[in-house]
């Protein structure tokens, strides 16, 4: 029961956690809107039904039912038409709108054309008397930019202050200078086995006594300060015979070890194996101990923080880039015997579960779990900060491109004296707009069910 009630805390943990990540990404957009005037009809949470509102002067605050965003609305989100004005109101996003001098019985608009107009009509309609000015589509260029980067910025600051916490306050893990692990055998990096059989030749460490717990004071009387250090000399001393000084409950031993020539992959920054050309993984012939480092949590200094956050980024917009693939390999492992990649894309109920199984974990202590939770909460906001830059609506990227262009559009024609074209139609992209949200919308139906069928496994 306990287990049970530490798996939901967990899971509320990360959901209170959401909801504040897409509260504050919406008063991101609320504050700088307000600011330069643009009327805001509702800030709300979620989307579908409206659980409870209240207003407050011109805008109404609630919370919806479906907890999978939120929004705020301005009003005059589109432009009109240029040179036409739109007489009759849409009944429905998918309704024949007829316009002026325009007999329906002769012309019956695309559905493509009635998303169109009915964007531009729901927009004018939102727009009351002697509140034209007060029209998003009226703000200048850079303050429409500064309102629909105001979400993704806040999350961007939410995770540089969670990951703050988290590296300064708790720590990050660091290899040591104490020995945590010792092959038994020597097997190559291209070896199909992990485990060693009686034939394999012993690792030079086990056959030289080299335990768990002790720790590097020399090597060939060089002092050793950081496990980098010992790892280089060893992988540069093959078939030579060090002299290795190492504390073993609290006494000093000295150690004869004879490093072997074997294959190891080449990694590059991230610790992931290089590949070449054709994709095959890159190995070097080094020296070899086989022995690897004890990791202990040390707190951060305040520069370390960006270079995470930017670490994060770099590999959430991987995901992003490549997410068709990703996708595709999420479905074939939901629909078959397939494995899911534990370090693919995953919905909200793969990161609650994640968290949930992490706090009833009895092995972790409490500290290693809070800093887990501000981990995965940074991560999310991560998440949000680069998928809201996705240049395409309905995400706050495709409102920035938008205005780009029309900035660009302006500075051109003001630059060969030709008359200011006016602000983009964005009403025109809805089409696109509605098979994005239609997308999204498959994508994490997908993302739902596999991590309910197939969810990773995130200890192995």
């Amino acid at each position: 029961m306990e287990s049970v009630l530490l798996f939901i805390l967990g899971v509320l943990v990360i959901v209170v956690g959401l909801a504040l990540s897409i509260g504050l990404h919406e008063i991101g957009h609320l504050v700088p809107a307000k600011l330069f005037g643009v009327k805001v009809t509702q800030y709300m949470i979620g989307f579908g039904p409206t659980l409870f509102s209240k207003k407050k002067g011109e805008t109404e605050y609630g919370v919806k039912a479906i907890p999978l965003g939120g929004y705020i609305a301005m009003i005059g989100m589109f432009p009109p038409r240029k040179g036409e004005a739109v007489r009759t109101a849409s009944t429905g996003f998918f309704d024949t709108l007829v316009q002026e001098g325009e007999p329906a019985a002769t012309k019956k608009p695309s559905a493509a054309a009635t998303m169109v107009e009915d964007a531009r009509q729901a927009s004018a309609e939102s727009i009351g008397a002697g509140e034209d000015h007060r029209a998003f589509y009226r703000l200048p260029v850079l303050k429409r930019i500064i309102i629909m980067l105001g979400g993704p910025f806040m999350n961007l600051l939410i995770a540089v202050v969670l990951f703050a916490v988290l590296l300064m306050g708790f720590g990050a893990a660091q290899a040591t200078t104490t020995v945590g692990s010792v092959s038994e055998c020597v097997l190559p990096a291209t070896s199909d086995r992990q485990t060693c059989e009686a034939s394999d030749e012993v690792a030079p460490g086990a056959a030289a006594g080299l335990q768990p717990g002790d720790r590097f004071v020399s090597i060939n009387g060089t002092p050793i300060e950081t496990w980098e250090q010992s790892t280089e000399i060893i992988r540069d001393s093959a078939g030579d015979t060090l002299s290795v000084v190492v504390e073993r409950d609290g006494v000093e031993q000295t150690l004869t070890i004879t490093p072997k020539l074997t294959e190891r992959y080449v990694l590059n920054d991230a610790a992931e194996p290089e590949t070449d050309a054709s994709g095959d993984a890159i190995t070097e012939q080094v020296g070899f101990v086989g022995i690897g480092t004890a990791s202990a949590t040390v707190p951060q200094p305040a520069s370390a923080v960006l270079p995470l956050v930017g670490q994060t980024i770099g590999t959430t917009a991987n995901i992003i880039l490549n997410l068709p693939q990703r996708l595709i390999d999420v479905a074939n492992a939901a629909f078959s015997s397939g494995e899911r990649d534990p370090n693919g894309p995953i919905s909200v109920v793969g990161v609650g579960r994640i968290a949930g199984e992490i706090t009833m974990m009895d092995t972790i202590p409490a500290a290693d779990k809070v800093a887990t939770m501000l981990g995965i909460l940074g991560s999310v906001n991560i998440a949000l900060f680069v998928f809201n830059l996705v240049p395409l609506l309905p995400l706050d990227g495709g409102h920035v491109a938008g205005a780009l262009f029309e900035g660009i559009r302006r500075f051109f024609a003001k630059l060969f004296g030709k008359r200011d074209p006016g602000p983009v139609d964005m009403a025109k992209l809805m089409p696109l707009t509605f098979a994005v949200v239609i997308l999204l919308g498959g994508m994490s139906l997908l993302l739902i069910y596999a991590d309910i069928v197939k969810p990773i496994n995130i200890f192995g």
